[in-house]
């Protein structure tokens, strides 16, 4: 049984109208700094594990969880389709990655896990609605998956950039080779695009 007040319809119409208006479903630099989004401890590393692990060209988004010592649970790849920048979109391409590579921790009170988004694109470092396109998706996303919401991190020509914390660096850049992955030891998970390897847990149950 359901208890509470039918919406009204001037409010129906204002709900509509937002999801219907992809530039509603984007968030701000100044929205994104305000919503308390957990700094990286390390955020060249996070960085270059998931270039090394990935090697995203442009339009490539990879979503990786980090456990809260920031070690790798698992992360996924994929290529972003050519269409208008829209944040209930991009929400749900991370969300059907997320439930592709790790279970959703919808029944802890308090998320633990985190999830952060590298994004691969042209242009610059500045923040571009398509880049306030993906903090939303990426924020509702982590919400549906019981995860916390991480860092949004541009990687271009210039660099890497941790958009609202103003860190970044030269390398790894979207030209640059792959570092080695010694320095970003953590479990992995199936990374959909580029096949990836199993994890622990399922090179464990295969070894049994």
């Amino acid at each position: 049984m359901t208890f509470g007040f039918a919406p009204s319809s001037a409010a129906s119409m204002s709900t509509a109208a937002t999801s219907a208006n992809p530039l509603t479903r984007m968030l701000e630099p100044a929205e994104w700094a305000a919503a308390g989004i957990p700094l990286l401890r390390n955020p060249r590393e996070v960085v270059s594990g998931l270039h090394s692990r990935h090697r995203p060209g442009p339009t490539t988004a990879i979503v990786a969880v980090l456990d809260p010592d920031e070690r790798l649970n698992a992360s996924a790849s994929f290529i972003r389709r050519p269409a208008p920048a829209d944040g209930w979109m991009f929400r749900n391409a991370l969300l059907a990655q997320l439930r592709r590579v790790i279970p959703h921790d919808l029944r802890r009170r308090t998320p633990v896990r985190t999830a952060v988004l590298l994004y691969c694109r042209d242009g610059d470092a500045r923040w571009t609605e398509e880049d306030g396109a993906w903090m939303w998706g990426l924020r509702d996303a982590c919400t549906l998956h019981g995860l916390r919401c991480g860092a949004y991190i541009t990687l271009t020509r210039d660099g890497w950039q941790v958009l609202g914390e103003g860190r970044g660096g030269r390398r790894p850049n979207a030209d640059s080779p792959p570092e080695s992955l010694e320095s970003f030891a953590a479990a992995e998970s199936i990374q959909p695009r580029t096949g990836g390897s199993a994890s622990e847990v399922l090179r464990r149950a295969a070894a049994r």
